[in-house]
């Protein structure tokens, strides 16, 4: 009876060691391709090609092949590449792209060049030296060798800009000042899951008419724009990136921020604060055709169709540019160490 005693008495004053449960498994980071997550370079080229009269997981594994030479290729040489998949391809080839991938619908004011738009598989190149992404170029046609075919090449740059300062378009504008930060890094990557840590790229080639834009008086650039020239901040703001008021009202009742305001049309507020990365460069390829390349990433291209058809209806910048030429790509996850260029698209299961 004693030691029963003695027994319950050391069992209440020295418990059991509770169960610890195994910690969870540590999640893996999603990787995102390099050329996204650094800093922007000062020139560009992108490289568009199809995959012509081929389907199949033969197709697939030469086409793994390819990407496994260019990746050899890009990172030997001075430059970053950002690979992109158009939505035709997966219809053709045994790829792993999110299920809802699929082509941009048309678009009011579009004036798109087939030859220059679309593409099966894009390349973005950025580097500091406009001739080592050509000759980086001419390697990686080469490496393509009779599976994909050129398509369309565009160069692009961007202007000679301070470090940390917003970089300025044709129009003489800051152009990328609404960029999402941190906190808004949920609209630009994908989530957990096969595809996390990739994106979605929606590219196009806008044509800008300058002079028309610059006979205009910098009041009314600022109204059409809605921001002031000089230092970027919006209209009745003091500085660049103060959210812009689009309530604010003057003594006479009209708003600080024009109702036909290009800000306006763009703010995110009508889209749920849902955000786009934009990292665009511009383009000159002759006095009458020069603009900007328009490369901003999204989790949903769905995004840039609201903002595209309600810029149509009430943006007053609309008059000034043209859409030339148009591509939606997914841009898979980054390859770990040692992996090639777009692995995730051929992975099992």
């Amino acid at each position: 009876m004693a030691a029963t005693a003695a027994a319950w008495s050391a069992e209440r004053v020295l418990p059991r060691s509770p169960q610890v449960p195994a910690p969870p498994p540590q999640a893996v980071p999603a990787v995102r391709q390099p050329g996204l997550d650094a800093p922007q370079l000062p020139h560009a080229l992108l490289l568009a090609y199809d995959l012509p009269d081929a389907s199949g997981s033969r197709v697939a594994t030469a086409l793994g092949e390819v990407l496994g030479g260019w990746t050899g290729t890009t990172r030997t040489a001075a430059v970053t590449a950002v690979l992109g998949i158009g939505p035709g391809l997966p219809r053709r080839v045994p790829l792993h792209v999110p299920e809802a991938f699929g082509e941009l619908p048309a678009l009011p004011g579009d004036r798109l060049d087939p030859a220059r738009s679309g593409a099966d598989v894009l390349l973005q190149l950025s580097g500091d030296d406009p001739e080592v992404l050509g000759a980086t170029a001419e390697l990686l046609d080469r490496q393509a060798g009779g599976l994909l075919a050129p398509r369309w090449r565009q160069a692009g740059h961007l202007p000679p800009t301070p470090a940390g300062e917003t970089p300025r378009n044709l129009f003489a504008f800051k152009d990328g000042t609404a960029n999402p930060g941190a906190s808004g890094e949920r609209w630009i990557w994908l989530p957990d899951g096969p595809h996390a840590g990739g994106t979605f790229l929606v590219y196009r080639r806008i044509a800008m008419r300058t002079g028309a834009f610059a006979g205009l008086s910098v009041e009314e650039q600022e109204a059409v724009i809605g921001r002031h020239r000089d230092d970027g901040r919006p209209l009745g703001g003091a500085q660049e990136h103060d959210e812009p008021d689009l309530g604010a009202k003057t003594a006479n009742g009209r708003y600080v921020i024009p109702a036909t305001a290009h800000v306006r049309a763009a703010n995110p507020r009508l889209d749920g604060g849902a955000r786009m990365l934009r990292r665009g460069y511009t383009y000159s390829d002759g006095p009458d055709d020069e603009g900007l390349l328009f490369c901003a990433y999204m989790t949903d291209p769905a995004l840039f169709v609201r903002v595209q058809r309600r810029m149509a209806e009430s943006d007053a910048l609309t008059p000034f540019v043209e859409h030339r030429a148009s591509a939606v790509l997914y841009v898979p996850p980054g390859a770990p160490a040692g992996a090639s260029l777009g692995e995730s698209l051929f992975a099992a299961g």
